[in-house]
């Protein structure tokens, strides 16, 4: 029953929970930041999207180089896994 378990969650249900639980903290900090709301979601969002739509193509470079700045970590760390993950057969 603990294998299945294990299984289901990726590791050991305490600690998948552990990490759940301080992801959700660094994403929404970083989504307060953004000035977005929990309980108002779909305006909070409308007013990310005026807010971006405002700031014109200057937020298109911005966006542009904080994707560029996470893509050089995300991407390679991404692929390695994704290697090692197909080498293991999984």
């Amino acid at each position: 029953m603990a294998n299945g378990l294990d299984r289901f969650f990726g590791g050991s249900p305490g600690w998948v929970i552990v990490r759940l639980i301080l992801l959700s903290i660094v994403i929404g900090v970083l989504l307060s930041a953004l000035g977005l709301d929990p309980w108002n979601i779909v305006e909070s969002v409308e007013r990310l999207i005026r807010w971006i739509y405002n700031l014109g193509w200057d937020a298109v470079e911005w966006i542009w180089r904080y994707f560029v700045l996470g893509a050089v970590l995300v991407i390679p760390i991404w692929l390695i896994v994704r290697f090692f993950r197909t080498a293991r057969g999984s």
